[in-house]
């Protein structure tokens, strides 16, 4: 597993996940394989986590 998939208590905002999110994107051109898949679904955990962590600390 890359070094740069999400890890627990990962502190990454969700501003970088998300541009993360896009660079792989932009990476496969718009058609991911099954390994860049399972990273993204690990991205998308990651950026929701940290939606949730600002919602909370908004609060």
């Amino acid at each position: 597993m890359s070094p740069d998939f999400f890890t627990p208590g990962s502190v990454r905002s969700a501003d970088d996940v998300n541009e993360q999110i896009r660079a792989l994107w932009l990476r496969a051109g718009g058609s991911l394989s099954a390994t860049e898949r399972a990273e993204y679904e690990l991205l998308v955990v990651e950026w929701a986590a940290a939606i949730r962590g600002g919602i909370v600390e908004a609060a």
